[in-house]
């Protein structure tokens, strides 16, 4: 699944707004010699980009290296200083994944470093409205380096690596900010899709203990709830036990040091060249990730932080299977589904709860030309779409209306979003899926990193003037949140279009998101949040029964 905060390619972002008065230890010297900054572990030297007139500090390690004995163990914080001053003038490698993501960018399993960057364009973008923010991309193990399960691995307690990784990166944060000049009690963690999970199991973990290590939260297709079921060890022992056998450690007598004294490269081939790569997701361990998130929530079990919660108007467009032939075959996805399986008992209800009906399709009626054709690997057209939309709204959208509706509950600010725009390259049986607002919001219309060899293009492709102007609506009330928690006060915001509606904060008595669409002619317009409302409120009232 695309993401960051999870993602291969950035891995994270954590934003911060700067102190009122900083105590600048930078030495920035925009000529001759490069950008210095000093933290706990001594100097870091970074580059100065001329054009921008910025600042760049990449490559940081914020852990030792999990490579070795560390390999499958908690990350272990730096106990040693630099020699001389750190050079962090190049990105380090990536850690190891197994997705599109990766293609044309090192890895390593040596991995665990961080980058304090111009986040594309959003950073300038909050210079331009007066409230300047950086930003800090975090590095973490993923899959089977990461997310490693097995009865072995949880009486070791080497748990949710990849999360716990990202939660040292979060204290490195609290300790070395300041030295850039920047607030540590204003930091907002902030991903989409996968990243987005990641910070919502932030705000559960420890069973929602307040570390201190965030003031809130944005998180883009993903929630507090996952996506996914857990699944227990008992599910994943048979993928380790194979592992093992492919590594000849089945017969030692601590299988996980056995493992760690496997060549990175020959692990790093069998994960590559088989199913092992895949399957790997985070556990209830009964320490960083204690009980379900619906439970936690229920139970006000929960970091209490402003957030902006949101998704696509067509998630499940992206993960919908296909094709599906006749409601049988939806019923038998139902229960079949690989990442959040239900019982024949609550398939029957999910069929009741999402009827044969066009307010029950995605893409939505309104956007399909009544004369297209459909592929014939679609299966039947509106069983298709009736199935996408149940599996968008399990995935994100149900997820995002439950947490939107106990933050309100609970007197906490919640802003929630429908991103609506079609990008370029899009056919109308794509919709509006999965990732695409992530250029928006990153105010990304160059289209930088979408390319052939990934497979995209740039969003903004002979695209018109509202699609560059909802860019930057997004980019801009993204920053004014992360700079003050206010998404709506910024200069030059009601210049943009006709005017765009504020940006409300979710209410149990007038629930309401802003739609972000270019074909409004205000950009962004409040919508009540009540579509599909029958079919989301079932899986709301069941998550138990998604086990998550």
């Amino acid at each position: 699944m695309r993401s960051f905060f999870a993602i291969a390619s950035f891995a994270g972002l954590v934003s911060a707004a700067p102190n009122a008065q900083p105590a600048v230890k930078r030495q920035s010297s925009y000529g001759a010699s490069p950008p210095t900054v000093t933290i706990k572990n001594g100097t870091i030297q970074g580059s100065h980009y001329a054009a921008a007139n910025e600042d760049y500090f990449l490559g940081i390690p914020f852990a030792q290296p999990p490579t070795g004995a560390n390999r499958y163990r908690l990350p272990q914080s730096i106990n040693t200083t630099f020699d001389g001053a750190f050079q962090a003038t190049q990105y380090a490698p990536e850690c190891y994944g197994y997705g599109g993501d990766q293609i044309g960018y090192p890895q390593s399993e040596d991995c665990l470093y961080l980058n304090v960057v111009n986040l594309t364009f959003i950073v300038e973008n909050s210079v331009q409205i007066g409230k300047p923010i950086i930003a800090i991309s975090i590095a973490y193990r993923l899959g089977p380096w990461g997310f490693l399960n097995s009865r072995e691995v949880s009486e070791s307690g080497n748990t949710n690596l990849g999360l716990r990784d990202q939660r040292l990166a979060l204290h490195w944060i609290q300790e070395n900010i300041g030295g850039f000049g920047d607030d540590a009690e204003k930091v907002t963690i902030w991903g989409e899709s996968a990243g987005a999970a990641s910070v919502g199991w932030h705000i559960t973990a420890y069973n929602g203990r307040d570390d201190k290590l965030f003031r809130a939260g944005i998180m883009e297709s993903g929630n507090p709830i996952p996506y996914n079921s857990y699944f227990s060890d008992e599910r994943h022992q048979p993928k380790y036990n194979d592992l093992l056998e492919a590594t000849n450690c089945t017969d030692e007598l601590d299988t996980l040091d056995c493992l760690r004294l496997v060549p990175e490269a020959t692990l790093q081939n069998i994960f590559n060249t088989t199913s092992l790569n895949s399957g790997w997701s985070p556990i209830v361990d009964g320490d960083f990730i204690q009980r379900w998130g619906s439970i936690q929530l229920a139970q006000g079990a929960f970091v209490k932080v402003p957030i902006i919660d949101g998704a696509n108007t067509d998630e499940g467009v992206s993960f919908g299977p296909s094709p599906v032939a006749s409601e049988q075959v939806f019923k038998e996805l139902i229960i079949n589904n690989s990442g959040n399986p239900l019982t024949a008992h609550w398939a029957d209800q999910v069929l009741e709860a999402y009827p044969l009906s066009p307010e029950y399709f995605i893409p939505p009626v309104e956007e399909v030309p009544a004369n297209y054709t459909w592929p014939s690997s679609y299966g039947n057209s509106q069983q298709y779409r009736r199935s996408a939309a149940y599996s968008g709204d399990f995935s994100f959208i149900a997820n995002r209306r439950a947490t939107a509706e106990i933050w309100a509950a609970n007197g906490l600010a919640a802003y929630s979003y429908r991103f609506n725009t079609q990008p370029a390259g899009a056919k109308p049986i794509d919709g509006v899926g999965h990732f695409q607002k992530v250029a928006f919001v990153f105010d990304n219309t160059q289209g930088l990193g979408y390319d052939a060899e990934h497979g995209t293009t740039n969003p903004f492709a002979n695209r018109t003037k509202p699609y560059y102007e909802l860019a930057e609506l997004m980019s801009k009330s993204w920053a004014s949140f992360i700079y003050d928690l206010d998404p709506n006060g910024w200069n030059g915001r009601d210049g943009l279009g006709s005017g765009p509606d504020a940006w409300p904060k979710y209410s149990l008595e007038q629930p309401e998101n802003i739609v972000f669409d270019a074909n409004e002619t205000g950009l962004a317009v409040t919508e009540p949040d009540t579509f599909r409302a029958e079919g989301i409120r079932w899986i709301i009232d069941h998550q138990l029964a998604y086990h998550r």
